[in-house]
């Protein structure tokens, strides 16, 4: 079993390793503009250039929802089955106005590092 949890590890590209990391944050936000169900908030990230499977996002949702950070609705569809919508609890907004304030700050200091490496290479 550890070997496997090291071998999925090795062969992720950074890319994915960090949105493993901030994508509850990014599905409340999606929720945070208005009311979505899970295949939307896929399409909708894919067009922000993140690339998250289906199974990335309903294993996150449930997450969120245990941790009372989402409400749900049961909305019937348009000649389809019923759709789940998730918008954010008051729990739910106040933790995305709190990761956020935290992104910021990390990625202003990732940044800040990074921009000294490449203007050393320059």
């Amino acid at each position: 079993m550890l070997r496997k949890v090291l071998v999925m590890e090795e062969t992720s590209t950074p890319r994915a390793q960090w949105l493993r990391g901030v994508l509850d944050m990014c599905l409340l936000a999606l929720m945070a503009e208005a009311p979505v169900y899970g295949y939307e908030m896929t399409v909708r990230l894919a067009k922000a250039g993140l690339d998250v499977a289906d199974g990335s996002i309903y294993p996150a949702l449930a997450r969120l929802r245990k941790r009372e950070l989402v409400e749900i609705e049961r909305r019937s569809g348009d000649g389809g089955p019923a759709r789940t919508y998730y918008r954010p609890s008051e729990a739910g907004v106040q933790m995305l106005r709190s990761w956020g304030r935290d992104w910021n700050e990390f990625a202003t200091s990732i940044g800040s590092i990074i921009s000294r490496t490449t203007r050393e290479e320059s």
